[in-house]
């Protein structure tokens, strides 16, 4: 443990190297371990050299935040298919999502609109993406948030309902048993099916849900000036 000490002391301390930390901690450790002197002691240094680097709290969790949206993965987009490419942006933001989970407390707690390229360029991907199906740009917004919702309270459900958790079958046999199926008749059925929820299958089916309704709307507005006119 000292030997690591004094190795982090003498690698020379950047704003890179305090986010990089900060973001470490936060990932290992959830939101609320992310402190001045937690991420000092992470690098092997007394809190007070970070302010030569971040001016407070605050300007840390932003960096965190804008690290995070530095690593966006990009999809290879296919013009001749916005509606997969849907598929592809949404995957990419649960990708996201799920290698850092405690970012959607972190998000959460943001007050002011993002104003950055990092946050604004996964953004604008997305936004192009829906404008590419057909949505008119005073529906983009509304349409970005539902979707968003989907996948950020996906991630959410993921952790609270312990998908990937080695043994759901059980789990899910052990639900139904000590439910009275009088009085939950849904839940007592629906749970021994708790091991056929492959998480990936789930958001996906999910997702599907979401592109079908939005093309089944665009299609029925595209329709609509025609139907007018043939009734005029």
């Amino acid at each position: 443990m000292r030997q690591e000490t004094v190795t982090k002391q003498r690698e020379k301390l950047t704003r890179d190297r305090v986010i990089e930390a900060a973001l470490r901690v936060m990932d290992e450790e959830g939101l609320e371990a992310v402190s001045m002197r937690r991420v000092a002691r992470e690098v092997g240094v007394e809190a007070m050299s970070l302010y030569n680097h971040v001016r407070d709290k605050e300007d840390l969790l932003e960096g965190i935040r804008l690290r995070v949206f530095a690593e966006f993965a990009f999809p290879d987009l296919d013009p001749r298919d916005p509606y997969e490419n849907g598929r592809l942006v949404a995957n990419a933001w649960r990708d996201l999502m799920k290698a850092h989970p405690h970012m959607l407390e972190l998000l959460a707690e943001e007050h002011d609109p993002p104003d950055s390229l990092e946050a604004f360029g996964a953004m604008e991907v997305a936004l192009s993406v829906l404008r590419s199906m057909g949505v008119p740009d005073d529906e983009l917004m509304p349409v970005f948030n539902a979707f968003g919702g989907y996948i950020q309270g996906f991630v959410m459900m993921e952790r609270q309902m312990g998908f990937g958790q080695e043994d759901p079958e059980a789990a899910g046999r052990a639900i139904a048993e000590a439910v009275d199926a009088a009085e939950l008749p849904c839940v007592a059925a629906t749970m021994p099916y708790l091991a056929q929820n492959d998480p990936d299958e789930q958001f996906d089916f999910g997702l599907t849900l979401l592109l079908d309704g939005l093309r089944t709307r665009i299609e029925a507005e595209r329709e609509r000036p025609a139907v007018s006119a043939s009734a005029g």
